[in-house]
């Protein structure tokens, strides 16, 4: 995913916390704990401190965070009149989420039912009939819930956008103020650190500081984010003002997100790190390592190399290839990071780097150890 930025002043690049983004990815984590292990805790004491009414109202509306986080989370970035920074708390976050226009609303609204074309932009399907009977073709595929909400939402913006900033004040008042009060510190804090790595050593160094996942070209045109998700965007609109946001979040690892919506402010939204993360692995690197191990003899291979480090001709014996075929199939293993090589003696010894196999998932490696 690309960001253009050819031409960015350095003082339109911001580094904002936003409670609005932060309530939007906070709700995310209670309908998926499973994507943030580390919030377990908070997720099952909120969820249990939850109203019956209000625990059913966020069903009805999880599509807006669960499946894709939608841009409402961020209407400063959809501002034409907006400076492109969040505001200072929620109420004034859900003050410009009313001065969005109707098309942006809905176009943000339904994000979950666009994202083959969320990167086209074109018409709202509030205003294009073709569109429209897209989005509640895809709504529908959802389930009735979803269906019913993009129905109501296409004859009735504004009932629905009173709804959902009623919501959102009702979870405030549930919860979010006391998680708000906890994590705005540190995010304040992230904040301002990375403004001064920002204004002192350059974007190259703010972006590492950031995430691993994001660079810069040699050339300081264009920000590049490791994500599977294609998409490009320019911090150089000149119907809203150029600027570039980030935004620090508590709750988001192990996500990293873009706005990347045409016609918004491109926005990266970004987990604050921690001592104990690691470093995320690139998205090249990832497929080179599913793919080396998509082959019975290679998962072979790793069983006995888990097991204990082994010489080429040992794996050949042990598998009824020849030295060569196991060399072929090790060179594969080598290149996508999961094999380590040692020197005993005039043998060279070759072992599966567990650690880094452990990272694609406890099954995979449950399986060969078994």
């Amino acid at each position: 995913m690309h960001i253009e930025i050819a031409g960015l002043p350095q003082e339109r690049i911001f580094f904002d916390p936003s409670p609005l983004a932060e309530l939007g990815v906070a709700l995310h984590a209670l309908s998926e704990p499973g994507h943030h292990p580390g919030m377990h805790g908070w997720a099952t004491a909120t969820t249990a401190c939850l109203k019956p009414d209000l625990a059913d109202r966020l069903c009805e509306a999880d599509f807006l965070w669960r499946n894709t986080f939608s841009d409402v989370f961020m209407p400063f970035a959809g501002l034409v009149d907006g400076d492109g920074r969040p505001g200072a708390t929620l109420a004034e976050e859900l003050d410009l989420l009313d001065r969005l226009d109707d098309e942006r609303f809905v176009m943000a609204a339904l994000e979950f039912t666009c994202g083959t074309t969320y990167n086209e932009g074109g018409p709202s399907p509030l205003t294009d009939p073709a569109r429209g009977a897209r989005a509640l073709e895809l709504a529908a595929t959802r389930g009735t819930r979803q269906l019913d909400f993009a129905q109501r939402l296409l004859t009735d913006p504004h009932t629905v956008r009173a709804w959902l900033r009623r919501l959102l004040e009702d979870c405030d008042e549930a919860f979010f103020a006391d998680t708000w009060r906890r994590v705005r510190v540190q995010l304040a804090a992230d904040a301002r650190h990375k403004t001064e790595i920002l204004r002192h050593k350059g974007l190259a160094e703010v972006l590492t500081s950031v995430s691993a996942a994001l660079s810069v070209d040699e050339d300081g045109r264009r920000i590049t984010a490791d994500k599977l998700v294609p998409g490009s965007t320019t911090a150089m609109d000149h119907a809203l003002g150029a600027g570039l946001t980030f935004v620090p979040s508590h709750f988001a690892w192990p996500h990293l997100m873009v706005l990347h919506a045409p016609g918004w402010r491109p926005v990266i939204h970004y987990p604050v790190s921690a001592p104990d993360l690691a470093k995320p692995t690139s998205v090249e690197t990832l497929e080179r390592r599913l793919t080396a191990l998509a082959h019975p003899v290679r998962l072979r291979l790793c069983r006995d190399m888990a097991r204990a480090p082994f010489s080429t001709g040992e794996l050949a014996h042990a598998t009824g290839l020849t030295a060569p075929e196991v060399s072929r199939h090790l060179s594969l293993l080598k290149k996508a990071g999961l094999v380590t090589t040692t020197r005993r003696g005039r043998y060279v010894l070759h072992q599966l780097d567990v650690t880094v196999v452990a990272r694609l998932g406890s099954d995979f490696l449950e399986g060969i150890l078994r």
